[in-house]
């Protein structure tokens, strides 16, 4: 018996070992807990079998306080691995305390038996003729047993209950992990009482740590896991249909009977009707397709998943096919697809869009002839301004929908943007006069407006050469600008001439900074004159005497300029120019002032205000003498932003004139608020009235509103000595026009004021 128990907690010592060394290396979180736990049932085992296989008194009591402290060691592990085994049955509570307590005080009472005595004793008994060991339990052992037992019932109970709350196929488990927990303990108990001197509960013990390994590292619930993936397969939105080798369907979920319109017992019939549907379910290997079905009602779109399934030796099991309805994923990549490429209000392709199928149109068809055309609607921030963004909107989608049905499959047109519209078409389908009849009667009428719009087409006959698709529609675009007959020429077509100024404005942008610096261009100045007809100061103009081409006319460069932004360029070396002639004039006692133009662009480039200051002060110029003319136009972008700068001008001592004044709408609205202190008015304002009565009208009342404003009034462009009469008579203070003299050198102009005299 000795040698049969021996080999046996051998066997038990080693499989635990193992269990152990396993449970350590796993990546499941309870692996740590089952390696104390299965390390923990080591130590009882080896005390007994030291009991049973010794003959020496002293390593039989060895054995027993193996024995005894090992069990308490199984008790803490035990109560570790239930709180995470059976986590969530209660509400989260922690193992108590006292728990720890217990064993910890368990454990010294037995290793202070050898002093004590109060705990047990060892006594020699003989069993089958053999001397065996066996320990007398005394008071110590009794309080042991006590605190064992309680806990060990105390986790039994939380097994108990946790198994009853689980689901049904869950309760296996933790059944069996109960069952093996009771027989050992019953086991435990017959050990007690019967008095043999080998405690065979071990083996159950043992049994009992194997039984935790499996349970918590390897045992998989396979009733369970077969009935949730039935679950998810019937309730999967995919239709799932499962086949053996022959290819006949042997299962199909509810998504696939209803698509295959088949009842739930008739699988059968299934793999005809998805041949029917899709030309069947496939060859037997992994395959994904897409597929179109068109029921009369709708086209929906499918993808076609087909796996197989092997088992030993590769052996073919059968397959299943998921059928993915893909109909809605489809219609939503269409539409960002189509709204990637679509404007959102006119339908029409968007620019970049459009400038690719242009491409694309001009690469398949090189041989065909085509026009580039740019729509234009004209002053349509009027529109929305008076009729509001509504009906502005609505004007754009008829503007389309015209572009739409006047033009063939053989086009291309889109929105560029804002107001602007792009088309290609073939130069044997584009109908001038059919334009523009059409044009010349396009009235948009919504809800209880209506307006006639004003479109203009600028088109470029595409070279063999050309392939940059937005240079075709800027130079369609440049030849908008050839339109002076604004509401009876509707098309314009890009010409040599409009390429020559294109050139000629390159030409000379490139030439203007060696222009200043070798001052070929300078300033000119046109006399200003006082009621008297004194000459008080002068307008610096900007001249370019070119070496090539000679005296260029203004217009033949500033508008340029203007455009491309290098009007700053000149505005900056005016305004150092007239601070280099009003420091001359300063030096020999003359008074008189300059004013300097400060354009639109310039707010966007510099720091006008600064800059402007910076000069006068380099210089030591009166600033009073420095005058600073501004159009209305200035004012139409950050109005606030552009009244303080002027603020500023007259708070460091600069006179603000506000220059072109009746030549835009809003003059009237902003003059309340706008801080000048000279109006200059136009006299090509009044020229363009036949009714020269009501033009007299309106600048005589021009004139009382600038003295009642405190604003000087100053009239340019008077001509001859009737307009000079008749404004003085109104009250108008200060004039200037050929009348006194042209724009002169500043040499030519010294001597015409009498400056010259001053510095004799």
């Amino acid at each position: 018996m000795r040698i049969q128990f021996s080999i046996i907690f051998a066997v038990l010592i080693t499989a635990l070992s193992l269990c152990t060394i396993i449970a350590l290396r796993s990546h499941k979180s309870i692996g740590k807990f089952v390696a104390a736990l299965d390390f923990s049932l080591i130590p009882p085992i080896i005390g007994n079998l030291l009991i049973i296989s010794s003959t020496s008194r002293n390593i039989a009591t060895l054995g027993c306080y193996i024995y005894f402290i090992g069990m308490d060691m199984v008790m803490f592990a035990l109560i570790l691995f239930t709180a995470e085994y059976c986590k969530g049955t209660g509400n989260g509570q922690k193992i108590p305390g006292f728990v720890h307590w217990l064993l910890f005080l368990d454990t010294l009472q037995i290793l202070l038996n050898p002093f004590t005595g109060f705990t047990f004793t060892i006594e020699t008994i003989k069993v089958e003729h053999a001397d065996y060991f066996r320990f007398v339990p005394l008071m110590g052992q009794s309080i042991h047993r006590l605190i064992d037992y309680g806990l060990f019932i105390s986790v039994m109970l939380l097994f108990f209950i946790t198994a009853m709350k689980t689901p049904k196929i869950y309760r296996e488990k933790y059944s069996i992990i109960l069952m093996t927990m009771f027989i050992a303990g019953l086991w435990q108990t017959f050990y007690i009482f019967s008095r043999t001197p080998i405690d065979r509960s071990m083996i159950g013990f043992g049994l009992f740590g194997l039984l935790i390994f499996y349970f918590s590292l390897i045992y998989r619930p396979l009733r369970l896991l077969d009935r949730l993936l039935s679950n998810i397969a019937s309730e999967m939105t995919d239709a799932l249909f499962v086949f053996d080798p022959t290819q006949k369907c042997i299962w199909a979920n509810d998504q696939g009977c209803a698509l295959t319109e088949i009842r739930p017992g008739d699988v059968d019939s299934a793999s005809a009707k998805l041949f029917e549907l899709f030309g069947g379910p496939g060859k037997p290997e992994n395959i994904s397709a897409e597929r179109m079905i068109h029921n009369g009602k709708e086209i929906r779109y499918y993808i076609l998943e087909e796996h197989t399934v092997t088992v030993e030796h590769k052996k073919l099991a059968g397959t299943y096919l998921r059928v993915r309805d893909i109909t809605e994923a489809k219609m939503r990549i269409k539409r960002e697809m189509y709204e990637a490429t679509h404007d959102h209000l006119t339908g029409l392709y968007t620019r970049e869009h459009l400038y690719k199928r242009i491409a694309e149109t001009l690469a398949n068809n090189p041989t065909v002839e085509y026009y580039v055309v740019f729509v234009d609607v004209k002053d349509f921030k009027v529109v929305n301004d008076i009729f509001g963004v509504e009906f502005g909107d609505y004007a754009l989608k008829c503007i389309a929908q015209w572009i739409h049905n006047d033009m063939s499959d053989r086009c291309c047109y889109g929105r560029l943007g804002g107001d602007t519209f792009g088309v290609l078409v073939p130069k044997e389908e584009f109908d001038p006069e059919n334009i523009s009849e059409t044009l010349s009667r396009l009235l948009i009428s919504y809800k209880n407006a209506e307006y006639k719009l004003l479109i203009h087409l600028g088109v470029y006959a595409i070279d063999s050469d050309d392939s940059d698709i937005s240079v075709m529609f800027d130079r369609a675009h440049l030849a908008l600008a050839t339109i002076k007959d604004e509401y009876n020429t509707y098309i314009a077509y890009y010409d040599n001439e409009i390429r020559q100024q294109i050139l000629w404005g390159q030409n000379i942008s490139a030439q203007l900074y060696d222009a200043i610096r070798e001052r070929q261009v300078c300033p000119y100045l046109q006399p200003i004159a006082d009621i008297s007809g004194n000459i008080v100061g002068a307008e610096a103009l900007a001249r370019w005497n070119h070496p090539e081409h000679g005296f260029l006319s203004p217009a033949s460069f500033i508008p340029i300029f203007e455009k491309n932004g290098m009007i700053v360029e000149i505005d900056r070396y005016m305004w150092r120019s007239a601070c280099e002639i009003l420091q001359k004039w300063q030096k020999i006692g003359c008074d008189k002032f300059i004013s300097v133009n400060i354009s639109p662009k310039d707010f966007y480039f510099t720091d006008v205000v600064a800059e402007i200051k910076g000069l006068a002060s380099e210089y030591g110029v009166d600033p009073s003498k420095l005058r600073i003319e501004i159009t209305e136009t200035v004012m139409m972008n950050d109005a606030d932003s552009r009244m303080q700068m002027l603020e500023d001008f007259r708070r460091n001592g600069f006179v603000v004139e506000m220059d072109d004044f009746g030549s835009g709408y809003s003059s009237l609205n902003m003059l309340k608020d706008m801080p000048v202190d000279v109006l200059k008015i136009d006299m090509k304002f009044l020229g363009r009235t036949k009714e020269k009565s009501k033009a007299d009208t309106i600048v005589k009342n021009i004139i009382n509103l600038s003295k009642e404003l405190g604003i000087l009034a100053l009239t340019e462009g008077v001509e001859n000595h009737i307009q000079f009469q008749s404004l003085s008579g109104m009250g108008c203070s200060l004039f200037q026009g050929f009348y006194f003299a042209k724009p002169m050198p500043v040499a030519e102009f010294e001597t015409f004021a009498g400056i010259d005299k001053i510095s004799e």
